[in-house]
């Protein structure tokens, strides 16, 4: 069917803009499906007509440190892939309403900044694996640089991106304070059993005073899943750990960084590495394996267990309790 002239077709403007200038290593047009789970391939939305919409700047970031041994990460940022800046905030970007920022990963450091561009109105896309620039660099023959990197993170598609939210930025900045407390208690008790009894004496205060703080950490990570999602409470009581904070913890750490709804069986084996112990690189599997999340699986497991298993919850365990809390949010359907 012929349009009349002048009439040209929706979006026709946009394109033969974009055509006229178009960015080196500028990224393909794909949809991101929001909260979808690290380490998983998202397919991109069927494209579906609809009216022009005015799209905003893309900044490309590359966040580093600024000297060797040094403090303080300094963020490298460019829109044409030519001319690069360099700020220390990434509130100094002058990102506006509906810009996308895309970076290849956000220390801590940077949380707040992040979300005041979040409350900006700033879409913020975050790389879902590191390992993904090396591969691409060297396929696009750049070199191992600040710059090299940012035009590499150009020529990736948008779905190796994950959407960021105010919500998993705030889980996420708890659950770090958490895992750093886990593993200084690992390493105590691991030093307690070494020793001898007078050693132990002066350990074991300390490995007191650690699990207590561990403890109000957990509560403080339950209290916030509570808040922030829906369906955190609901899956507490069909599981049946309202009574320990530690499982609790492990729940919420699983739901701030899977979309079980979302997420496929396959990619949910292959992320929390429940498959056989077989440690090849050549194995694709190991790719996006995560043992913090395996972990955390694992003390949500010993919990959940604990009355109907007598022996520690093998990887068996694991992945049927996986399956339970998929099966409870689909049928649910609400997003976690």
């Amino acid at each position: 069917m012929g349009m009349g002239p002048g009439l040209d077709p929706p979006g026709k403007a946009m394109a033969e803009m974009v055509v006229a200038a178009p960015a080196p290593g500028s990224l393909k047009t794909t949809n991101l499906t929001e909260g979808a789970g690290d380490g998983f391939e998202c397919l991109p939305s069927p494209d579906k007509a609809q009216a022009p919409v005015e799209e905003g700047v893309r900044y490309f970031c590359d966040v580093h440190r600024k000297a060797k041994n040094g403090e303080g990460y300094r963020i490298t940022f460019t829109t044409d892939g030519i001319t690069f800046k360099h700020v220390d905030s990434f509130t100094d970007i002058p990102a506006r309403e509906k810009d996308k920022i895309y970076i290849d990963t956000l220390p801590l450091q940077h949380t707040d900044g992040a979300i005041e561009l979040l409350r900006r109105g700033v879409e913020l896309y975050c790389l879902r694996r590191l390992t993904l620039v090396g591969k691409k660099r060297e396929e696009l023959k750049l070199p191992k640089t600040t710059r090299g990197d940012i035009r590499t993170l150009m020529g990736l598609e948008e779905r190796w991106f994950r959407k960021l939210s105010e919500d998993f930025l705030i889980m996420r900045r708890l659950i770090s304070a958490y895992r750093t407390m886990l593993k200084t208690h690992q390493q105590y008790l691991n030093r307690y059993r070494a020793v001898s009894d007078k050693e132990r004496s002066r350990l074991r205060p300390v490995i007191e005073v650690l699990e207590k703080q561990m403890n109000i950490m957990a509560e403080e990570i339950a209290e916030e899943a509570c808040r922030r999602y829906p369906a955190y409470n609901k899956l507490v009581e069909e599981l049946g750990i309202t009574d320990s904070t530690t499982a609790m913890e492990a729940l919420a750490e699983l739901m701030t960084y899977i979309d079980f709804a979302k997420s496929p069986l396959r990619g949910l084996k292959k992320l929390l590495g429940l498959y056989r112990p077989v440690r090849s690189k050549r194995r694709k599997y190991w790719r996006i394996y995560d043992g913090r999340l395996h972990q955390a699986v694992t003390r949500l497991a010993i919990t959940y267990y604990k009355t109907s298993c007598k022996t520690t919850p093998n990887g068996r365990h694991c992945w049927q309790l996986i399956r339970q809390i998929r099966q409870l949010l689909t049928t649910n359907q609400t997003p976690g």
